[in-house]
């Protein structure tokens, strides 16, 4: 069933509602000292093995854990972490996302790309790729640094990074269309859309709950268990009964309390094919990139690059002027393939920064969804009180306010790979931010870049500035 024609009325209708209902309500305005670890994008790299390498802390893992961080943050905190069909045929799209030809004025653009210069010094970041989309339809890409330090390989406008947990956008996405088509409902329990698995799963734990992470689950990726396995045989493929077996007892019962866990997107994605019949990574594709027009994404797990694809890297320590360690495997998969294997749905997709602005566009405008799927996307928001008070995450989106501007997205993090994406709807201004490091923060460009994309005063005055 094809989603409602979204017309720009009720485009923006929609995104009024996800405005109000996310934003303006007043509890989801942040400040940066509790955006640090939102979804997991802040979280410290704690130590593992003899060697205080880093752990992989799967992508976007949530509430800090206890203990020292080999790569602690060298910036500041800041704001970058908020009648059944029968037949398995994708419904048509509202069309393709439009690629942003016009670019801003020289001076705008010379002024970007030597912010985004500056701060990926400052980060020590090895490389970085940034895009905007202006309201006015043009847009910018920047890049800075390397995609391969070895080989002195810069970043390019067509370089991929891995984006960790903000794949959990499309697969929020994916199962959220397969309700529009009534093939899944919210109030449904999990474990009645799963296949057969060595994890018992709670009948009372719904989709919904798996979407918010109110399902009481514990995260996978958190379990230091993991990590050697994880790291001793990189080149590994992993299998869902492999990485159930380090999910541990629940943290709290279903619809209690909000705990990010990327055992819930895991999930997801496994719901999305035992429902249809189709891997992921294929659903993916046709439903969702095929349509939409990008192409270069993909899902490393199950489908061969569709870019050139950076290296990721680890940065022991504080310094800025560290060895960066490559986290390569030869696989072709970045970071590398036993942890982009058992991130399945929370986090296995690469993509360029156009592409990703490109989708954020998109999918907070209502073109991906419809209005009646946009209106679900925006809705089933919890709060994180028992971690952050404040705070509060959706069916796979993150909202909260730069600096008095609301914002819809998510941020990533996985060993050697930080991103954040972020939709400005007041604004109508789209910023996503690539990195090949774990280290810092790339909410500290976003925000940089922010400033000089909208230079004027807030468009929410009333929403306290993330400082």
């Amino acid at each position: 069933m094809a989603p409602p024609a979204a017309t720009p009325s009720r485009i923006r209708s929609t995104r009024r509602l996800g405005i109000v209902v996310a934003l303006l309500a007043g509890a989801t305005v942040l400040g940066a000292g509790v955006l640090r670890g939102v979804a997991g994008d802040t979280r410290p790299v704690t130590a593992v093995g003899p060697s205080a390498g880093p752990s992989t802390a799967g992508p976007s893992a949530g509430p800090t854990p206890a203990g020292p961080s080999a790569e602690p943050s060298s910036a500041p905190p800041s704001p970058s972490a908020v009648a059944s069909p029968t037949s398995s045929t994708p419904p048509p799209s509202p069309g393709p996302v439009p690629s942003a030809s016009p670019t801003p004025d020289r001076r705008t653009a010379a002024r970007l790309q030597a912010t985004l210069d500056i701060v990926r010094r400052q980060l020590g970041i090895p490389g970085v790729e940034a895009t905007i989309l202006f309201p006015d339809g043009s847009s910018w890409t920047g890049v800075s640094g390397y995609a391969d330090v070895a080989t002195r390989t810069h970043v390019t406008k067509d370089t991929a990074f891995a984006i960790a947990s903000v794949s959990k956008t499309f697969t929020s996405a994916l199962i959220l269309g397969l309700v529009d088509e009534g093939r899944i409902r919210l109030t449904d329990p999990a474990v009645s859309l799963l296949p057969p698995l060595r994890l018992k799963i709670d009948r009372r734990i719904t989709v919904a709950m798996l979407l918010n992470h109110t399902s009481g689950l514990s995260d996978y990726f958190l379990n230091p268990k993991i990590d050697g396995p994880l790291q001793k045989r990189p080149s590994a493929s992993w299998t869902v009964d492999q990485v159930l077996r380090y999910v541990r007892k629940p943290l709290s019962p279903p619809g209690k309390a909000w705990h990010y866990a990327n055992t819930n997107y895991l999930l997801l994605g496994l719901i999305a094919e035992h429902v249809t019949g189709e891997p992921y990574a294929e659903l993916v594709r046709t439903r969702l990139l095929e349509p939409a027009g990008l192409e270069s994404t993909w899902v490393q797990a199950g489908e061969e690059a569709r870019a050139p694809l950076a290296h990721g890297y680890r940065l022991p320590g504080t310094s800025r002027t560290v060895k960066p360690v490559d986290l390569d495997d030869g696989s072709g998969i970045a970071p590398f393939r036993s942890v982009i294997t058992a991130a399945g749905g929370a986090g296995s997709i690469a993509a360029t920064s156009d592409d990703l602005a490109r989708w954020a566009h998109a999918l907070y405008e209502g073109r991906v969804l419809g209005p009646s799927g946009s209106a679900r996307l925006f809705q089933g928001f919890s709060p994180t009180t028992a971690y952050l008070p404040g705070v509060t995450y959706g069916y796979g989106v993150q909202a909260l306010s730069i600096d008095g501007h609301p914002s819809l997205g998510h941020s990533g993090r996985l060993l050697g790979f930080r991103s954040a994406m972020r939709h400005f709807p007041v604004d109508g201004l789209t910023i996503a931010v690539l990195t090949n490091q774990s280290r810092a923060d790339p909410g500290v460009i976003v925000r940089r870049l922010l400033a000089i994309a909208l230079p004027t005063a807030p468009a929410c005055p009333a929403c306290p500035s993330a400082r």
